[in-house]
């Protein structure tokens, strides 16, 4: 019996969780689905972006999937009071510091694309990201005023050996099992927290004899993102540097609403949730592209319940869905069918 925490969140999030659940449920397994508030709606219904028994049903659980969190609307309130930091809290309470971020591109999506398609046609990619430490983070932080009346804002970049190695551990690991390249891309050359970054990677490789180990700087990693994005096998990065970068390779598929991503801790429990954010202008009109939270669930299936069987139905069904013609709004072009959330979330389970 899989156990399940389902998190919706805000804005879109209700609407593309719901299409994911129907897909979930269509594969026929036993589960339990539990459903709590967080994010925004959290805070509207205890006061707190995490509420205490949103937390206990997620520590509960195998698994966590989440829509998204964030609105407009709570930015007046205080800074720990609002809905992002539900989610930062959550991923520091539930230690989930390996973040997987795969970024495919579908031969059907390929002039979807800002980028030609000789660019980024083949492109497969995985972006593993360390998610509880760096200037996210590190002490001290905040908002002081300075002796002489001026106002002065910290954060702090550090990391301690052991939690680059455990990340550096993940990404040679998914290497091992794709085409055995790891980039770790860092600031060496003027930030001292990721020079030891380099060290302890350098260190690492020495383990995986059969992965070739590059280095790149984040400036230089993400302009090659967009000038051959393929050379890219596994990229490996902190915090603050793969938020950013991963965000990139997103729009190389040609939508942000087409990744999925995966947090792991260190047994393989994970949260699941779409690589984009909540989207509040188009929330409540059915027409999100749900297809990155269908395929959270399928790295889901994949990463905590080692089931790659049903992992690879739900994407094949995406892949179905996709040759036939099905687009949501953010990929549609001229000769397809334009759908709603809600029908290419049927398209999908059709496909199953």
């Amino acid at each position: 019996m899989m156990k399940i925490a389902v998190l919706p969140g805000d804005g879109i999030g209700p609407e593309i969780v719901a299409q994911a659940v129907k897909v979930l449920r269509a594969l026929g397994l036993e589960m339990q689905l539990d459903e709590a508030p967080i994010g925004g709606a959290g805070y509207e219904a205890a006061g707190d972006p995490l509420p205490a028994d949103t937390l206990a049903l997620a520590k509960a659980a195998d698994a966590v999937l989440l829509g998204a969190v964030g609105d407009w609307k709570y930015d007046s309130l205080p800074r720990d009071m609002r809905p992002e930091r539900g989610l930062l809290r959550i991923r520091k309470e539930l230690n989930l510091f390996a973040n997987l971020r795969p970024a495919l591109l579908y031969a059907e999506l390929a002039s979807a694309s800002t980028l030609k398609p000789e660019v980024v046609s083949g492109l497969d990619l995985m972006i593993v990201r360390e998610l509880t430490g760096d200037i996210y983070f590190g002490q001290p932080r905040g908002i002081s005023t300075l002796a002489n009346g001026e106002r002065e804002g910290i954060n702090t970049m550090r990391y301690n050996e052991s939690e680059i190695r455990r990340i550096g551990h993940v990404a040679f690991q998914i290497a091992m099992k794709r085409n055995k390249k790891v980039c770790s891309v860092d600031k060496a050359n003027v930030l001292e927290a990721t020079e030891l970054w380099r060290q302890v990677m350098i260190e690492i490789s020495r383990e995986y004899p059969e992965v070739e180990l590059s280095h790149m700087y984040v400036d230089n990693a993400a302009m090659q993102l967009v000038r051959a994005p393929k050379q890219f096998d596994v990229m490996v990065t902190g915090n603050i540097f793969g938020d950013i970068l991963s965000d990139e390779a997103s729009m190389l598929t040609g939508s942000i609403g087409m990744l999925p991503s995966a947090s792991l801790d260190a047994n393989n429990k994970g949260m699941y949730e779409p690589s984009h954010g909540s989207a509040p202008d188009i929330a409540g009109k059915d027409v999100a592209n749900p297809l990155a939270t269908i395929l959270s669930v399928a790295m889901m299936l994949r990463y905590t319940f080692n089931d790659e069987t049903n992992a690879v139905r739900i994407e094949n069904a995406v892949k179905q869905a996709l040759a036939e013609g099905y687009r949501t709004a953010d990929i549609y072009t001229d000769g397809c069918k334009k759908v709603k959330c809600s029908e290419m979330g049927d398209a999908v389970v059709a496909a199953l």
